[in-house]
């Protein structure tokens, strides 16, 4: 731990990691929340207004959490990329800035109306504080990504005198292919974490005995919701992200699929181990031809492999990228299953028979997984853009602070292990408490508190 780079890189990296467990289950449960406060507005249905209030207080206290594990990032920019900053700042204080303003204001403002607004603003305003937190937090992600995807791939830019970094276009840096179906894919991938964490809850619910009309709504919801998500996050935005990569960085789509060696009718490797040294990939199950179909729309289409590319520009942990991308594909595929079973299920009007409560335990048990999923594939994105900070532009080791050394970094990030821990047992112990009042009010019987009953 003596190298300062890594460091730096493992305190931005676990900070942003836990950071984003709470901001994707902020932004899919407030769509949700919006469905189902939008469906109790219009059709003046109470089961409707009582799912709404239930998961807007859970929503607050993710949302909560989410802004205190997320101030510190702001602060690394200074203080462990500074170099990066004053070379970029230019452009993604641009769009950092116009999240601020433009959509945390927004997203706060009406959570506190909707949460403590039912009985003193009229229904008409109490929905739409609905809508526009919904707004205001699908904004505020857009904004995020757009940050994002302009260091994936910088556009709408000029270069000062200075060597210094400034917007040219301001509406080339917002609507760029790549920001875009980023932005979609993000989306889709939160609206699935609060569609499983719906249908899990509800799923409990219903194996434990309790709030069982509301249960099923929530599994209703999560369910039929979900499997829209999951089936939009495979095919437009999925397949679009992926062929971005291709066309804009080839490395790293060679470091995701885990392909050595350039040639036409480049297989799909399902699974296997990279072996960089060797340049090989170990025990593979290959699908002929298949990623080269995927890729560019032609069997055989000629892919390239990494060994078309200088071992300085490859990824800098191939394995960690191939294996990352493997388990977000494959947790995807997973989740699709799981979604059009129980929708099968669901319109059969089977789901809460006694027989198939084995599905209701599937999706319980399933409630973690997006978070993996959503994890994995952010670092699919962010490893496999290394060696650069700016793609083309800024190599990583030259964007950190040359002020600070590796062992101060060190020092601060066992500090936010420590204290990203506490916040996370507050977290659980907040939603548990919500999860046993229930969407009553009324805490569940003694027995509720343990294991679900059979």
């Amino acid at each position: 731990m003596s190298d300062p780079l890594l460091v730096h890189r493992l305190q931005f990296g676990f900070t942003l990691t836990f950071h984003y467990l709470f901001p994707q289950l902020t932004m899919g449960l407030a769509l949700l929340v919006a469905v189902l406060k939008t469906g109790a507005f219009f059709r003046h249905d109470a089961r409707l207004d009582a799912a709404a209030q239930f998961w807007g207080r859970i929503l607050g206290v993710n949302f909560v959490i989410g802004v205190v594990t997320g101030i510190p990032m702001e602060f690394q920019f200074g203080t462990n990329w500074s170099r990066f900053s004053v070379f970029a700042g230019g452009v993604i204080g641009q769009t950092l800035a116009m999240e601020t303003v433009f959509a945390f204001f927004l997203e706060s403002s009406f959570l506190g109306l909707f949460l403590f607004g039912a009985r003193r603003v009229s229904p008409f305003l109490h929905w739409l504080s609905a809508v526009l937190l919904w707004l205001g937090t699908w904004i505020s992600g857009f904004f995020i990504t757009v940050t994002n995807a302009f260091m994936q791939h910088p556009v709408g830019h000029r270069v000062e005198p200075d060597g210094r970094l400034a917007v040219e276009s301001l509406s080339a840096l917002l609507t760029s292919p790549w920001a875009l179906w980023q932005y979609a894919h993000v989306m889709l991938g939160a609206v699935q974490t609060g569609c499983f964490v719906m249908a899990g809850i509800g799923a409990y619910y219903l194996l434990s005995g309790h709030h069982e009309e509301q249960a099923r709504l929530y599994v209703r919801t999560g369910v039929t919701i979900g499997l829209v998500a999951s089936l939009l996050q495979v095919m437009p935005t999925g397949d679009a992200q992926g062929r971005l990569v291709a066309d804009h960085q080839p490395v790293t789509l060679a470091a995701m699929e885990g392909l050595f060696e350039t040639g036409p009718g480049a297989p799909l490797a399902l699974v296997g181990q990279p072996d960089t040294e060797a340049r090989r990939l170990d025990n593979p199950l290959l699908v002929p031809r298949a990623l080269s179909f995927l890729t560019y729309r032609r069997w055989m289409a000629t892919v390239q492999g990494l060994d078309s590319f200088p071992e300085d520009t490859w990824p800098s942990n191939v394995p960690l990228v191939y294996y990352a991308y493997h388990i977000m594909v494959g947790l995807g595929t997973i989740f699709i299953a799981i979604q059009l079973a129980a929708a099968a299920l669901l319109r059969r009007g089977r789901l809460f028979t006694p027989r198939w409560r084995r599905m209701l335990w599937v999706l319980m048990l399933a409630l973690p997984f997006p978070y993996v999923a959503n994890t994995a594939g952010w670092l699919t994105a962010e490893a496999g853009r290394q060696p650069w900070i700016v793609y083309g532009l800024m190599r990583t080791q030259a964007g950190s602070s040359e002020n600070v050394v590796g062992g101060n970094a060190l020092f601060t990030l066992l500090g936010f292990t420590g204290l990203y821990a506490l916040l996370a047992l507050l977290f659980l112990f907040l939603a548990a408490r919500e999860i046993a009042h229930g969407p009553g009010g009324a805490p569940l019987a003694p027995d509720a508190a343990g294991a679900p009953r059979e």
